[in-house]
């Protein structure tokens, strides 16, 4: 008798612990999504871009509603930083199909998308030009400006289309750097859009002069990747539009110019001074042949 009363009364102790139990496992469930979130927060910023696409891929599956927008963001994060490109631009599709509420997540999707469109039309690939195109009239002026500058790099029927938003950067922008490589892309993609009016006009000389007989009147710009047959860069420009191009040239390229013996703070005004002639013939770090003469 003894025995039965006290399975009788164990029953509910052993109930209630049962209940407690199972109450605190899903307290734990509730909170693994976010412990899996922050780990995949993690593993992205240790660039460890596979795994966090499965933690991410983890987290948008245990979500709903606005809460999988931004794992679906990351998804395609990972995706881009793996270099898998096609991927990445559908992923980004499908981010941007649920119309997210985070504009800045938006933006940089949709700037992430231009940069990966004009990868692919580099590599041949042009079946997603249209998101190219589709770029120059975004509401947003980042995504417009950074599908311009893109554009005006992928040969002349591309960097024409363009030129609107190149001359609209000129126009609006004070930013010395955007501006400056605003100007470059006009000069790849249509030269003599430099000489409109919305371009500064070139210093006049303070009277009238005729050109001297031996005077350089062009630029002439080669860089050749290595191995390559024909120049990757190939740039004809009066000599008045040089030393804006030559402010964009990358900082290692100016350290060439000074290690054999350039002034690059009086490299300009030294060269107006030589008649037509051999600037320049060096080879870069990674091999690439740059090449600046001047002729009449």
């Amino acid at each position: 008798m003894k025995r039965s009363l006290r399975r009788r009364a164990g029953a509910p102790v052993l109930l209630m612990v049962l209940a407690l139990w199972g109450g605190a496992a899903a307290a734990r469930a509730q909170t693994d999504p976010e412990r899996v979130r922050t780990t995949a927060k993690a593993l992205f910023f240790d660039r460890k871009y596979a795994e966090a696409r499965q933690a991410w891929e983890a987290v948008r599956a245990s979500s709903r509603g606005a809460d999988a927008e931004a794992p679906t963001y990351w998804v395609a994060r990972c995706s881009e930083n793996l270099g898998e490109t096609e991927r990445a631009l559908r992923e980004y599709d499908a981010f941007l199909a649920l119309r997210p509420k985070d504009r800045t997540l938006v933006e940089e999707a949709r700037t992430s998308r231009v940069g990966l469109a004009a990868r692919l039309y580099k590599a041949g690939n042009k079946a997603h030009v249209q998101v190219l195109k589709d770029a120059l009239a975004d509401g947003s002026k980042t995504v417009r400006y950074y599908a311009a500058l893109q554009m005006s790099g992928l040969g002349p029927e591309m960097g024409r289309l363009a030129v609107p938003v190149l001359r609209q950067i000129l126009a609006q922008e004070k930013d010395p750097d955007l501006v400056d490589r605003a100007k470059l892309g006009l000069m790849r993609a249509d030269p003599s859009a430099l000489g409109r009016p919305a371009s500064p006009a070139p210093r006049a000389p303070a009277a009238p002069r005729a050109p001297a007989a031996g005077e350089a009147r062009v630029v002439r710009i080669r860089i050749t990747e290595k191995g390559a047959a024909k120049p990757k860069v190939s740039i004809n420009l009066p000599l008045a539009l040089a030393e804006m191009l030559f402010k964009s040239l990358p900082d290692d390229v100016k350290d060439d110019l000074r290690r054999d013996g350039y002034d690059a703070e009086n490299f300009w005004s030294k060269l107006r001074e030589l008649g037509p002639s051999e600037i320049i013939s060096i080879d870069g770090d990674e091999g690439e042949r740059i090449q600046i003469w001047t002729e009449k």
